[in-house]
């Protein structure tokens, strides 16, 4: 891989990014925004992919998981968008803020009988009844199971570190908090990803 070796600016790091896949180098556990009767927080396994291109384009695919080796799947999300550089964080030097727009869609895939059944208790105006691997786009809308309570176009409020090659995106708050708010954006590393050139 030919690359500017930790690039700090924006202008290194949007070139650093683009082509290929940004994949999980191994099945992550962050913390769940649904919590157990009790208040406990529970996990969320998950496996990230990332490809980004010219003109701040972004998509990702996000899957989650049952198990912690990645082995069940549960859903699937498709999610495409723009990026909106919003200047130096401080958790390390040349990590940069960044808002992930998904102003293009935001696809749930079912994976799972059990999730589809658990959406279906919870319709959502202008969708469908939901079934295994069959996706609907709920950009623009409310979605409470995913904790998206506003409609209208979701923004995640998080970060871009690169080091040793690897991409760092922030880790999810230890409260299950989503970056929903300027003020919910991480203030930790996430698992890094890797790049695999196609």
């Amino acid at each position: 891989m030919t690359a500017i070796q930790d690039p700090q600016t924006v202008d290194q790091i949007r070139q650093f990014i683009q082509g290929g896949k940004w994949v999980s180098i191994t099945p992550e556990v962050r913390p769940g925004i649904i919590k157990s009767a009790d208040g406990s927080i529970q996990p969320t396994y998950c496996l990230r992919e990332f490809q980004y291109s010219s003109y701040d384009q972004w998509a990702c695919v996000f899957t989650t998981f049952a198990d912690p080796n990645a082995q069940i799947p549960l859903i699937k999300f498709i999610i495409k968008g723009h990026l909106i550089w919003q200047g130096d964080h401080p958790i390390a030097k040349g990590a940069q803020k960044v808002d992930y727009v998904a102003d293009e869609s935001y696809e749930v895939i079912p994976l799972s009988q059990a999730i589809a059944d658990a959406l279906n208790k919870a319709p959502v105006d202008g969708l469908n009844p939901w079934s295994v691997k069959k996706g609907q786009d709920i950009k623009g809308k409310s979605f409470p199971a995913f904790g998206i309570v506003d409609p209208g176009i979701y923004t995640d409020y998080d970060l871009i570190y690169i080091s040793h090659n690897m991409l760092f995106n922030g880790s999810k708050n230890v409260d299950g908090r989503p970056f929903n708010k300027p003020e919910n954006r991480p203030t930790n590393l996430q698992v890094p990803l890797v790049k695999q050139i196609n």
